[in-house]
C-alpha cells in the first residue's frame, strides 16, 4: 500500500474517535465538525476496504477488523508522537551533542577558561570542539555551528558578529632596545618583521594601518612566517621581530609590558569574529545556549 498523507490523517481521526468514545467528542478535540469526522472515517474505511466501526445513532463500537487495526497502528502513532516530542525538545532543551568548528586561537586562549561553567550548567549536553583553520562544509562535516575570525564565507550560511578586536603592531622591549623606536608604519620597511600565514590563501596576511579615514597598507620585509599564533607570540617575545597581533588574548602581555604596542596613534584596524550557522531557521536550544555563553565570555575579556 503506497503511503499518502490522507491515510495518516484518517488514522489520526480514527484513533481520536476510539479515545473519545464518540464522533462528537472527537470532533471537539480535533476542532472538526461531527460530519467531517464521519467523512474522514468513511474515507479511511474505503481506503482500507474494511469496516472499522459499527455505529448507529446511539452506539459506536469497533469491528473485529477495527480492533485489530487499532492494535497494530496504535503503537506506531505513539512512536510518531514521541519522535515529535523528542525533536521539539531539541528546540527547547539543551541536550544531546553539540559539534562546533572553532578557530584554534579562540579555543585555546578564550573558550577554555569558561568551559567548566558552561558544561556544569548543561549536564545533558556533550560538547565537541573541533579546531580547524577553515569553515568547510558545516552540514557535510556534521557541525552545528562555527566560530571563525575574518569575513564570513559565502554560500547558504548565516552569520552573527560576536566581536571586533583591534589589530596591534607589537614588539618586545628587547627588540626595540636593540633596533630603535618607530615613528610611522613606513619605518617597518627597515625592521625585522614576522608574517602570519593566512590558512585560506596560504599567503601572509596583509599589514594595514587605519586612523579615522586614513588607510596605510604596507608589505614589510619578513624572514619568518608562521601559521600558529602562539609560535608568533613566542618569537615576538624572544625579540625575533615585530608582529601584528589581535588585542584579544594578548591583554596580559601588554599590561605587563612584555609586548609594546608600537603605533598607538593608529587605533582603527580591527578584525571580526563571527558565529556561523548552516541554516537561518530552527536553531536548536543547544546552539543558542552556546552562542549566549560565547557572547558573555567575550564580553568579559
Amino acid at each position: 500500500m503506497a503511503y499518502d498523507g490522507r491515510l495518516l490523517a484518517g488514522l489520526t481521526v480514527f484513533m481520536a474517535v476510539i479515545e473519545a468514545g464518540s464522533m462528537s467528542r472527537a470532533a471537539e478535540t480535533l476542532h472538526m465538525t461531527p460530519s467531517g469526522v464521519g467523512r474522514a472515517i468513511a474515507r479511511l474505511e474505503t481506503r482500507l476496504g474494511v469496516r472499522l466501526l459499527d455505529r448507529t445513532t446511539r452506539t459506536l463500537r469497533m469491528s473485529d477488523e477495527g480492533r485489530r487495526f487499532c492494535e497494530r497502528v496504535g503503537p506506531h502513532l505513539a512512536g510518531i508522537e514521541e519522535a515529535a516530542l523528542d525533536v521539539a525538545c531539541a528546540r527547547q532543551c539543551v541536550s544531546g551533542r553539540l559539534r562546533v568548528n572553532v578557530d584554534p586561537f579562540i579555543s585555546r586562549l578564550i573558550l577554555a577558561r569558561g568551559l567548566a561553567d558552561f558544561l556544569a550548567d548543561y549536564h545533558a549536553l556533550r560538547l565537541e570542539l573541533v579546531m580547524r583553520d577553515h569553515v568547510g562544509d558545516l552540514i557535510a562535516d556534521g557541525f552545528d555551528m562555527a566560530l571563525r575570525f575574518g569575513p564570513p564565507p559565502g554560500g547558504n550560511f548565516t552569520a552573527r558578529k560576536m566581536l571586533e578586536t583591534r589589530i596591534l603592531t607589537v614588539a618586545a622591549p628587547s627588540y626595540l632596545k636593540k633596533h630603535g623606536k618607530l615613528e610611522h608604519p613606513r619605518d617597518l620597511m627597515s625592521h625585522e618583521c614576522i608574517d602570519y600565514r593566512d590558512p585560506i590563501t596560504g599567503r601572509p596576511f596583509n599589514w594595514e594601518f587605519r586612523r579615522g579615514g586614513e588607510v596605510f597598507p604596507i608589505s614589510p620585509p619578513a624572514r619568518l612566517m608562521v601559521s600558529d599564533v602562539e609560535s608568533m607570540l613566542e618569537a615576538c617575545l624572544a625579540g625575533v621581530g615585530i608582529a601584528q597581533v589581535m588585542a584579544l588574548g594578548t591583554e596580559k602581555l601588554l599590561q605587563s609590558s612584555r609586548l609594546i604596542d608600537i603605533f598607538t596613534d593608529w587605533p582603527d584596524e580591527t578584525f571580526p569574529l563571527f558565529a556561523i550557522y548552516p541554516s537561518r531557521r530552527h536553531r536548536a536550544a543547544k546552539v543558542q545556549a552556546f552562542t549566549d555563553f560565547c557572547l558573555r565570555l567575550f564580553g568579559s575579556v
